[in-house]
C-alpha cells in the first residue's frame, strides 16, 4: 500500500525526480490477492530497453529494462513477487537486488538506489492498480464512480495530476482507459470507488464530462538507438497511457 505523511489512501507524484518522493510503498496489511495473482500471471520477457514493450503489453509480461536473459528476469520477478506476497519493504528488495546483480554480473544504468526504486516502484504500483481495478469492477453496481486522488504538498507535483484531484467520473467512463493511475514514473496517484451515498455525505458531485484530453508530442529512444515520435495525453508519461490490467490486442485487429 502507499503511505504519505499520515494521509490515508493518498498518492504522490515526484515529477520524475527520485529525491522528491514524499510517499513510500509500505507492506500491505492484508495480502492483496488480486495484485498477487496479476503479477504471478505475467510471463517473463527479456528486453534491451523499456520501450521494447509498450503500454498494455506490460499487463501480460514482466520485464526489467536491460535484463536480457531469462534467468535474470526470472530472479527479478520472484523478488518483486515476494514483496507483495510477504509484505516486504524496499529495503528487503534492495538486498535481493544486490544479490541478483552480483549473481548475474548485471551492468545496469543509473545508481543502485534509483535503479532498484524504478524496478520496485513501477511493478508494485501497477500490480496494485490492476488488482484494485478488479475490486472496483466487483462493486461498481453499488459504487459506480471513481474519484481521482493526489496527495497535495509535493515538492515537484505534476500540475495535471493536481488538477485531476477530486475529479469524479463513472467507473466505465473512457477517460479511465488512459488516465487510470499510475500515470507516470514514480506516480502514486490512486482512485477511490464512490457510491451515491458518498456523494451526499461529502458533498461531492460527478462531472458531466471528462476533462478534454490534449495529445502532446514526445520522443522516446528505442533499443536500436533510433528516436520514435509518439503522442500521449498531456500529463501522462510515455508508456503509461493505459489501464494496468488491460490486456494487449494480440490479434492485431482494430478495436
Amino acid at each position: 500500500m502507499l503511505r504519505g505523511f499520515g494521509t490515508a489512501n493518498a498518492c504522490s507524484c515526484c515529477g520524475g525526480v527520485i529525491t522528491s518522493l514524499q510517499a513510500k510503498v509500505m507492506p500491505f496489511s492484508l495480502a492483496p490477492v488480486e495484485a498477487i495473482d496479476f503479477l504471478r500471471r505475467k510471463v517473463n520477457v527479456p528486453t534491451a530497453t523499456w520501450t521494447d514493450l509498450w503500454e498494455t503489453e506490460h499487463s501480460a509480461a514482466f520485464t526489467v529494462a536491460g535484463a536480457q536473459t531469462d534467468a535474470l528476469v526470472k530472479d527479478f520477478h520472484e523478488a518483486v513477487q515476494s514483496f507483495i506476497d510477504d509484505g516486504l519493504t524496499i529495503e528487503d528488495f534492495r538486498r535481493d537486488f544486490d544479490r541478483i546483480v552480483e549473481d548475474h554480473g548485471w551492468d545496469y544504468n543509473g545508481s543502485r538506489g534509483w535503479r532498484s526504486r524504478v524496478i520496485f516502484d513501477t511493478n508494485v504500483s501497477t500490480a496494485y492498480a490492476a488488482g484494485r481495478w478488479e475490486q472496483i469492477q466487483r462493486v461498481k453496481r453499488t459504487r459506480p464512480y471513481l474519484r481521482y486522488v493526489h496527495l497535495e504538498g509535493q515538492q515537484n507535483p505534476r500540475p495535471q495530476h493536481q488538477a485531476w484531484h477530486g475529479l469524479i467520473l463513472p467507473v466505465d467512463d473512457p477517460w479511465w482507459l488512459t488516465h487510470y493511475p499510475p500515470n507516470g514514473w514514480f506516480c502514486h496517484c490512486t482512485v477511490m470507488s464512490v457510491s451515491d451515498s458518498d456523494l451526499g455525505r461529502y458533498g461531492w458531485s460527478v462531472v458531466d464530462q471528462a476533462p478534454e484530453t490534449v495529445m502532446v508530442e514526445r520522443q522516446v529512444r528505442q533499443s536500436d538507438g533510433s528516436i520514435r515520435t509518439i503522442f500521449v495525453p498531456d500529463g501522462i508519461d510515455p508508456g503509461f497511457a493505459y489501464r494496468p490490467g488491460e490486456m494487449p490486442n494480440f490479434s492485431g485487429e482494430e478495436e
